[in-house]
C-alpha cells in the first residue's frame, strides 16, 4: 500500500492556516444537524413536563442535559473536521480493539435497564459504548478494504470483512440489543456493496443466513424479544404488557392527524401513557403534537442530511474516505429507519434512538463525531483526489 501524506503539505504554520479548509466545510450538513437537535430539544421539553418540574438550568433537567451534550457534540464535530481522516483510519484497529474491550467490560460492570445491559453508569451521565463501537467498526472496515485494493470482489476479502463486524455485532446482540446488532450488519452491507462485492456471493450468504434463522430464533433470541415480535401481529393479545408501548405509540401517531394537537397538548404524552417519550418513542410524540406535517418536515431534514453524506462519499478522494462516508450514511439511515419503524409498529420495540432528536448523550456525541469525519472528507477531497 502506498504511503499517505497527511495534511496539505509541509508549509510552515501561519495564522491563515487555522482557517484553511473552512471554505469547503459543508455548512448545510452542519446546519441541518443543528436544526434537528433544536427539534429534539423542543420535543424533550414537552415529553419531560410531567416528569421534571425543577429549574431548567440544572443538570437534572433533561433539556439542559441535552443542550450540554449537543454543545460537546458540536465542538467534537468541529475538532474532528480539522483532523485528517487518514489519521483515524491509521489507528482504526486500535479504536476497534477499544470498542471490543468496552463491550466486554459492559457485560461485567454495565448497568441494566429495560432488560438489557448497555450502559456504564458514571454518576450524572451514562455512556453507551455500542454507539462509539459503530464508528470504530466503520473505520476498521474502511481501513481493511483500502489495504486490499478498495474492493470486496474476492470472496476471502468479503468473508474477512464479515469477520470484522461479527464480534462487535455479537457482543451487542447478547446484551441483548437486537436493533443495534442489525445496524452493524446494515453498515457492513452498505460498505461491501459500494466496495463492489460480487452479487452472487451476497446472495449465497443471504441464503445461508435464512437457513440458520430458525435455529437463531429458537436458541439465540431472548424470550422477551420473541414476545415483542409477536405483538406486531396482535398487539391486543397482551395490551397491558408487551403490547402496551405498541398500542400507545399507534394511538399517539394516529391522533396527531394532519397538523397535530399542538405543542405540549398531546394527551398520550402529557398524561403519561406514552412511555420513554423523549427517547425510543420521541417520533410518536412528534406525530401527536405536530402531526403529519411536522413528521414530513423532520423526514425532509433527515433526507437532506443523508444527501450531504452521499455527496461526501461521491467526492471523496480515495477509497478509504468513500467507504467511511458510506458507512456513516448507513449508520444514520438505519437508526432513523428502525426508530421510526418501531414508532409505527412495523418493527419490534428496541432501544434505537432517533439520531440528533432522542434524548441521550452517547448517541448525540457519537453522531456529531461521525459528521466531523464526513466534514474532514469533504474538506480534504482535493488533496487525495486520485488521477
Amino acid at each position: 500500500m502506498s504511503s499517505v501524506t497527511y495534511g496539505y503539505g509541509g508549509s510552515a504554520r501561519s495564522s491563515a492556516s487555522v482557517w484553511r479548509g473552512w471554505d469547503r466545510f459543508d455548512y448545510v450538513m452542519a446546519l441541518t444537524a443543528v436544526v434537528l437537535v433544536g427539534v429534539g430539544l423542543v420535543l424533550i421539553y414537552s415529553g419531560s413536563l410531567s416528569l421534571y418540574d425543577g429549574p431548567m438550568t440544572s443538570f437534572a433537567s433533561p433539556v439542559f442535559k441535552q443542550v450540554v451534550f449537543a454543545c460537546i457534540g458540536i465542538a467534537a464535530m468541529l475538532v474532528v473536521s480539522k483532523i485528517d481522516y487518514h489519521y483515524l483510519t491509521h489507528y482504526a484497529w486500535v479504536l476497534y480493539g477499544l470498542g471490543i474491550l468496552s463491550l466486554l467490560a459492559i457485560m461485567v460492570m454495565g448497568q441494566s435497564a429495560y432488560g438489557s445491559t448497555r450502559w456504564f453508569d458514571l454518576g450524572p451521565v451514562q455512556i453507551q459504548p455500542s454507539e462509539f463501537a459503530k464508528l470504530a467498526t466503520i473505520l476498521a472496515l474502511a481501513r481493511y478494504f483500502s489495504e486490499h485494493g478498495g474492493d470486496a470482489k474476492d470472496l476471502k476479502t468479503l468473508l474477512i470483512s464479515l469477520a470484522i463486524v461479527s464480534p462487535v455485532a455479537g457482543l451487542v446482540f447478547i446484551q441483548p440489543d437486537l436493533g443495534t446488532s442489525i445496524v452493524f450488519f446494515a453498515i457492513w452491507i452498505g460498505i461491501v456493496v459500494v466496495a463492489g462485492a460480487n452479487r452472487s456471493h451476497l446472495l449465497v450468504m443471504a441464503a445461508m443466513f435464512l437457513a440458520v434463522l430458525p435455529f437463531l430464533w429458537t436458541f439465540a433470541i431472548a424470550e422477551y424479544q420473541v414476545d415483542r415480535v409477536a405483538v406486531l401481529v396482535d398487539s391486543e393479545e397482551d395490551p397491558l404488557g408487551d403490547g402496551y408501548n405498541v398500542n400507545q405509540s399507534k394511538i399517539a401517531v394516529g391522533s396527531g392527524q394532519i397538523f397535530g394537537k399542538g405543542f405540549t397538548n398531546g394527551d398520550q404524552t402529557q398524561l403519561g401513557y406514552l412511555k420513554v417519550a423523549t427517547k425510543d418513542f420521541i417520533f410518536s410524540l412528534l406525530s401527536e403534537e405536530f402531526g403529519f406535517v411536522g413528521c414530513m418536515v423532520v423526514m425532509g431534514l433527515f433526507i437532506l442530511l443523508l444527501m450531504r453524506g452521499v455527496r461526501a462519499a461521491q467526492i471523496a478522494g480515495d477509497p478509504a474516505g468513500q467507504l467511511v462516508a458510506v458507512g456513516i450514511v448507513m449508520l444514520i439511515l438505519m437508526q432513523t429507519f428502525i426508530n421510526i419503524a418501531v414508532n409505527l409498529s412495523i418493527f419490534p420495540v428496541t432501544g434505537i434512538p432517533l439520531p440528533f432528536i432522542s434524548q441521550g448523550g452517547s448517541s448525540l456525541v457519537s453522531i456529531f463525531i461521525s459528521l466531523g469525519i464526513l466534514q474532514s472528507i469533504v474538506m480534504r477531497h482535493r488533496a487525495y483526489r486520485q488521477t
